[in-house]
């Protein structure tokens, strides 16, 4: 879409038609003002019954991505691939004039991360990067706690069985995943504390277990962080636990909020004042959008995404700096 119109349905292509592709995919397919024109996927299976679901007809079903997007006549991908795959497959997507929704992480390069950010600013296309705790009403009200006071010390954790969940798949193959449990599951709560508190890590320690002899796939990863204003943070990700759940607490002078929940439904919201009392603010789930219809929002209205490369990009060098640190036993600064 090279002369920056918005038809009245935003014709939409999707890449990688796994968990992601197929349910924001979904989601896309169901908003009014988005179609599902082109689909893209090595599975040929998958390719027939995506196709037929999201009314694909045959000849805009493709195995290769490049050759979509020169054919389709697309206004934007949604990018649903393996990890380290989002790099070239983002810019193409840029190059032929698209918007684009990556899942997360951006990138497992913080060179390329630069590199996309800097793209994405310089640009007129809408970049947004799954990252849903953006949406999700008990984060967005825990932002708004921090929009006038700093937090001085926070821990956040998750478990979750991720590695009986992925076995047999790209997730454990680093040079698809790009690292183990932390640059999956564990990007999103990276995220979620970043986003939500503001807060600029300078340095990290860390210790892991790998799941791999190349010491390349953590299964468990545990970070003490620094952060620019002085405030300090543990963070604990258990990738071979029985369940998910999450706690994210944040402190500051006058109390803390916690953010907690199980499984993958939106988190809950409890703000604690400095006598240990407790209050729940009231959330109206219906404020909640969906990942497509912020994503068409940003795309028809030209407003920045919930969720942005340089959010991205903070996510990256912060799990960078991890990875290092872990393997070489020293304290590393994160280098944005």
């Amino acid at each position: 879409m090279s002369d920056g119109a918005v038809p009245r349905q935003i014709r939409l292509g999707i890449v990688g038609l796994g968990y992601i592709g197929t349910t924001v995919g979904g989601q896309f397919h169901r908003h009014p003002d988005a179609t599902v024109r082109a689909i893209c996927d090595l599975d040929a299976d998958r390719l027939e019954g995506i196709g037929r679901e999201f009314d694909v007809s045959g000849d805009r079903r493709y195995t290769e991505y490049a050759a979509m997007l020169e054919d389709a006549s697309l206004d934007a991908v949604l990018v649903g691939t393996p990890h380290t795959l989002h790099y070239d497959q983002v810019l193409a997507a840029l190059a032929h004039g698209c918007h684009v929704y990556c899942d997360k992480p951006l990138t497992t390069d913080l060179e390329r991360g630069r590199d996309l950010a800097a793209r994405a600013e310089d640009s007129d296309r809408v970049v947004m990067v799954g990252y849903q705790r953006h949406l999700q009403q008990a984060f967005r009200t825990a932002r708004e706690r921090f929009a006038d006071r700093e937090p001085t010390w926070l821990t956040a954790s998750i478990t979750q069985d991720w590695i009986d969940d992925s076995w047999g798949t790209w997730r454990l193959d680093p040079e698809l995943s790009g690292g183990g449990f932390l640059y999956d599951t564990g990007s999103h709560v990276l995220d979620g504390v970043l986003w939500t508190t503001g807060l600029e890590p300078v340095s990290v320690a860390a210790s892991m277990d790998f799941h791999d002899d190349a010491a390349r796939v953590d299964r468990r990863a545990h970070l003490d962080v620094a952060f620019e204003n002085g405030a300090t943070g543990t963070f604990s990700f258990h990738g071979d636990a029985p369940s998910v759940r999450e706690h994210v607490h944040l402190w500051d002078d006058e109390g803390a909020v916690y953010l907690e929940g199980t499984q993958w439904g939106s988190r809950e919201v409890t703000e604690i004042d400095s006598d240990a009392g407790e209050h729940v603010p009231y959330i109206d789930p219906r404020d909640e959008r969906s990942r497509a219809e912020a994503f068409v929002e940003s795309v028809r209205e030209g407003i920045e995404p919930p969720a942005t490369a340089r959010d991205a990009l903070r996510v990256t060098a912060l799990t960078e700096a991890a990875y290092e640190a872990a393997r070489t036993g020293d304290r590393v600064a994160v280098d944005r």
